[in-house]
């Protein structure tokens, strides 16, 4: 069996993945890459990475021959700008959210991808998490009918996040937000009206010159009468932790839980049963998310539930986040097998793109009093 070696870049939050790739059947060696000593050192020690497969270089992994594959996981503003360098080497790149943070950044990610004939993956966690498996399981099979509506949110406090996180434009980073959504609809989005709500603290807004403290956005999309809502905040909200998503159809609902300890509610609507003769009947329950660790291979099941991340070894996307859903061993495997089966990643560069520019477009249109923007057609790119 073919195998291929992978370099993860980015060792605070991708360290999540090192043990992922190092299990992972496909994967024959891993390299580690991070400005800290003290990260490579635990990557090194806990991992058992050879010393030689250690670097506070990117570019070495850049010009090393052995590496197939590089994950991008560094911070927002590197993303674009790694992910082109990695793609022009020769290399597969994956890349953590967002995919850029301009519009001329996306469009330079799928130029290199286009160019260089690598993979280009999108790796944002909402797409492989339980409660999507769950959905797209029970809209494929037919089970909510004709969707009417949806919409989808990231509430989450960013206090104490690192500096180049503060006064953050909500929409700005919208994919936790929109992705699971914009999925399921299955058309393109077209364009998307995006309006500001309330006002963060004066020191957080002056980094970005954006002051809400939430951003909302409806999307339309190409062929198509569905609508789906998109909201977003960082500061200054009382709200705990959540990224979520609600569906309605014309034969079933989902609605995410409020608070975490909850579980999801499941709604039916009964044809031809009716209460008092006029309204329709409408069951409701709540569910139990099953896990989906049985559709990876064996020895990297167990990191739909199990993490690198605990008390002892703190990440706040993990305190706050609670590990997404299960979804990085799903990541990892499509990752992996889109390389060896020699077929598109999914999500690949150019819903990434979508996905990324309905919030782009979205924080451009909250910042012009709410005007319809259009979001680009990128299938020439293809």
């Amino acid at each position: 069996m073919k195998k291929i070696t992978v370099a993860v870049v980015g060792l605070s939050f991708g360290m999540e993945f090192v043990p992922i790739y190092r299990e992972h059947p496909g994967v024959n060696k891993v390299y580690v890459c991070d400005f800290s000593k003290d990260l490579l050192e635990t990557a090194k020690m806990r991992y058992d990475i050879p010393e030689e497969c250690c670097t506070e270089e990117f570019e070495s992994l850049l010009s090393n021959p052995e590496i197939d594959a590089i994950h991008i996981v560094t911070p927002p503003a590197t993303h674009a700008d790694y992910s082109v360098k990695v793609l022009n080497a020769g290399k597969h790149c994956a890349c953590t959210i967002p995919m850029g943070m301009t519009m001329d950044e996306l469009y330079a990610v799928m130029r290199a991808r286009k160019a260089s004939g690598k993979n280009y993956m999108f790796m944002e966690t909402t797409i492989y998490q339980r409660e999507t498996l769950f959905i797209k399981e029970k809209l494929e099979n037919g089970e909510f009918g004709k969707l009417q509506y949806m919409s989808g949110a990231h509430y989450q406090d960013m206090e104490g996040w690192p500096s180049y996180w503060r006064g953050f434009p909500p929409l700005l980073h919208p994919t936790h937000a929109c992705a699971a959504c914009l999925m399921f609809a299955g058309k393109r989005p077209k364009g998307v009206y995006g309006v500001g709500s309330g006002k963060i603290r004066d020191e957080l807004a002056q980094q970005y010159g954006c002051n809400y403290a939430f951003e909302v956005a409806l999307v339309a999309f190409e062929d198509s009468d569905l609508t789906v809502e998109v909201e977003r905040f960082l500061y200054d909200v009382a709200r705990g932790y959540s990224e979520c998503f609600r569906i309605y159809g014309e034969k079933q609902s989902f609605e995410w839980q409020q608070i975490g300890k909850e579980e999801p509610v499941l709604f039916v609507r009964h044809e031809g049963i009716r209460k008092n003769g006029r309204t329709a009947n409408i069951s409701e329950e709540r569910i139990t998310i099953p896990d989906y660790a049985h559709l990876l291979p064996e020895e990297i099941r167990k990191y739909t539930k199990k993490t690198v991340y605990n008390l002892e070894n703190k990440h706040l996307s993990f305190q706050q986040g609670g590990g997404h859903g299960g979804s990085h061993p799903h990541l990892v495997h499509e990752f992996v097998q889109s390389i060896l089966e020699e077929r598109r990643p999914y999500p690949d560069d150019i819903l990434g793109a979508y996905w990324n520019a309905v919030g782009i477009c979205a924080h451009e249109s909250a910042m012009s009093n709410g005007r319809f923007i259009e979001i680009p057609d990128f299938e020439s790119l293809r």
